[in-house]
């Protein structure tokens, strides 16, 4: 079988899965979970195979006309180079990662057949991303990854968190993809055509007319899809999704597209300098923020996610200094550890039996109760907080050097300002990183919370997966000497320099939190949930119910009662309060157009109301009385008709003498 026949078979293997799960999942119950894993297998099965056969060398290009358009024509192509090779590899590993893992995890959920073709389909629409060689058949997978994490992350629809969450997320990404199809539209004029091939040689050409108009049009949907500042608000409060859709999301598709898709096109988004610099201050902005904010909170799920956004603000800083092969680096290797992180919090969140137990002040005796959790979840910390020889470090590693070879006018594709402003960026983020990382692995297995019901063993499906995605979260970094071949040549091996820096910042960081934790423990320890208070004039004890309904924050909720323990209180000071609100970003938004819109929509209603009703009604009104008139005129009554005829006679001849008169005179 030819190399584009598989390749062919990757994004079409889930897809036919999607639909015969959609049909046949009620009827046939028994059907479900085989038609959820196993297209989704064989679909990681072949990426690997086609990523065996293009083995980093010449670019994989297959192209058939869609449809006749008259003007721009648009193909249905293949474009595989080693990019997008290995990153298909990620999509369908992690994607069978999350099926197997959701059989256990959702059971017992009744929407299970939906929810499980959703995913596939999800699946899908990303490796279509990944592998077209046409922006429009791109967007077609684009646009469907956004309506499915609409109704994934509206998966439990019963709960209003779940439901805004979803309409948050996908108002927000579609938010950032109207001018990004503008964007394609213009590249495409300019261009000639949609072919990502024909694009690059177009740029090669200078034949782009509006190149910085073009990219900052094109950035905007990225900002969306990616949850770069601005349109990062929608990721934290898609946490209300089930725990698999959002290791997911965060891991292998949506928020990665955005990153792969400049990735892909960065010549066009190079040829702007002002471009360049506009995505190097969004990915510091987005480091830095994101990562004061994850030292905050207090759900577990939210810390995640606000560290996805700050890892995606490096490998947009990456692709800021035009390296993408550090990008594309960094996003296979946080795309193994952040899915191993939130799948671990699942099985926190399962051993718990609730979702309103992720908040981490509330947790103890984690690491006995759930040891693979504790184990895969601090190997899992330690990449994320790039310390060697895990995979985080080489990842990070290889974008703080692009930044620092920009920094030192080495790069002949991006302004010198926009290196120092992600290498500054980057070191203060690995700090920042450290420190919530480190926070969160106390916090949730070392507490002084209370114990929630034991719920038993965890399921194998589960814990499996987090044994088998604790290998790249380990190894994976350690290949970097051997991935330039598929990363366009360029050297992905750390300096001294950085790794120093990198290291020791992140170092600082770890065992700052660490003191003051052992500080703020010291001071005051929260009596676990339903003990007897020893101060005689403390509170009765209460239940553990009661307890928990007391002291445990709702779903997404950033209000939880304060804790003495946690050491971001005394690190953060009087910034805590705003980075637990994610600095009110969203309260900007609804002073500036929530509200506004709200207004607008007042006034429209007050005007259809008052006045257009009136008109209606009024012209309503004038034909009721005009007929009761004529009505009463009807008397039935011969005599009043022969009077009135005779009248209107006098009348008219009355008329008629005065009118002969008056021209007569004249």
């Amino acid at each position: 079988m030819t190399t584009t026949t598989l390749a062919v078979l990757v994004p079409l293997l889930p897809f036919l899965g999607a639909v015969a799960g959609l049909l046949l999942g009620r009827t046939l119950p028994g059907f479900v979970r085989p038609l959820a894993v196993l297209p989704t297998l064989a679909a990681a099965a072949l990426a690997v195979v086609v990523a065996a056969r293009q083995d980093g060398g010449r670019t994989i290009t297959a192209s058939t006309e869609l449809t006749p358009t008259g003007s721009v024509p648009i193909d249905l192509a293949l474009h595989i180079d080693g990019f997008a090779a290995l990153v298909a590899v990620l999509v369908g590993v992690v994607a069978s990662c999350v099926q197997i893992y959701s059989t256990a995890y959702l059971r017992d959920d009744s929407r299970y057949p939906s929810y499980a073709a959703l995913v596939s389909l999800f699946t899908s629409a990303m490796l279509l991303v990944v592998y077209s060689g046409d922006l429009m058949v791109l967007l077609v997978g684009w646009e469907i990854m956004g309506i499915c994490s609409y109704f994934l992350v509206g998966h439990y629809w019963e709960t209003p968190e779940a439901r805004a969450a979803s309409l948050k997320a996908f108002l927000v990404t579609k938010l950032g993809d109207v001018p990004f199809l503008i964007g394609l539209f213009a590249l495409a004029a300019d261009a000639g055509t949609f072919r990502i091939s024909g694009i690059l040689g177009a740029v090669a050409a200078d034949a782009i007319d509006h190149p910085t108009l073009v990219a900052l049009l094109l950035l905007a949907g990225v900002a969306g899809k990616s949850a770069q500042f601005p349109l990062h608000t929608w990721l934290p409060d898609a946490m209300a999704g089930p725990t698999p859709v959002s290791a997911l999301i965060h891991a292998a598709t949506m928020v990665a597209a955005g990153v792969y898709f400049v990735a892909r096109l960065l010549p066009v988004f190079a040829a702007s300098a002002a471009a360049m610099t506009v995505l190097a201050v969004m990915a510091a902005i987005t480091m830095v923020g994101s990562a004061l904010a994850a030292l905050a909170q207090d759900d577990i799920k939210r810390v995640l996610a606000y560290s996805t956004i700050g890892q995606l603000g490096y490998m947009s800083g990456a692709l800021a200094v035009g390296d993408r092969g550090a990008a594309v680096f960094h996003l296979l290797s946080h795309g193994a550890f952040k899915a191993l992180l939130f799948l671990a919090a699942g099985v926190i969140i399962h051993a718990a039996g609730t979702n309103s137990l992720a908040a981490m002040s509330r947790m103890s005796g984690l690491a006995k109760r759930v040891p693979d959790a504790y184990w895969t979840m601090t190997v899992a910390l330690l990449a994320l907080a790039a310390i060697p020889p895990f995979a985080g470090f080489f990842s990070k590693e290889a974008v703080l050097v692009a930044a620092e070879h920009t920094a030192l006018g080495d790069s002949a594709v991006a302004p010198t300002g926009a290196g120092w402003t992600v290498l500054v960026a980057g070191l203060l983020t690995a700090v920042l990183t450290a420190a919530y990382a480190m926070r969160l692995w106390l916090l949730a297995f070392r507490g002084r919370g209370g114990e929630a019901p034991d719920h038993g063993r965890e399921p194998v499906a589960m814990t499996t997966v987090l044994w088998v995605l604790t290998v790249p979260s380990l190894a994976f970094g350690l290949t970097f000497d051997r991935l330039p071949g598929w990363f366009d040549g360029q050297a992905l091996t750390p300096t001294v320099t950085t790794a120093v820096l990198g290291t020791g910042v992140a170092l600082v960081g770890g065992l700052v939190t660490y003191g003051t934790w052992r500080h703020t423990t010291g001071v005051a320890v929260r009596p676990p949930l339903g003990a007897v208070a020893a101060h005689p004039d403390a509170e009765p004890a209460v239940s553990e119910a009661e307890a928990i309904a007391a002291h445990t924050p709702a779903y997404g909720s950033i209000a939880a009662a304060p804790d003495p323990s946690d050491p971001a209180r005394l690190l953060l000071g009087p910034l805590h309060r705003h980075a637990a609100a994610g600095f009110h970003v969203d309260a900007v938004y609804s002073a500036l157009f929530v509200r506004p819109v709200r207004a607008a929509a007042q006034l429209v209603r007050f005007l259809d109301r008052e006045v257009v009703d009136t008109y209606v009604s009024g012209s309503g009104t004038g034909t009721r009385l005009l007929g009761t008139a004529v009505r009463r005129a009807q008397t039935g009554n011969v005599q009043t008709y022969l009077g009135a005829l005779l009248a209107g006679s006098v009348v008219l001849a009355v008329a008629a003498v005065i009118m002969s008169n008056v021209n007569a005179g004249s």
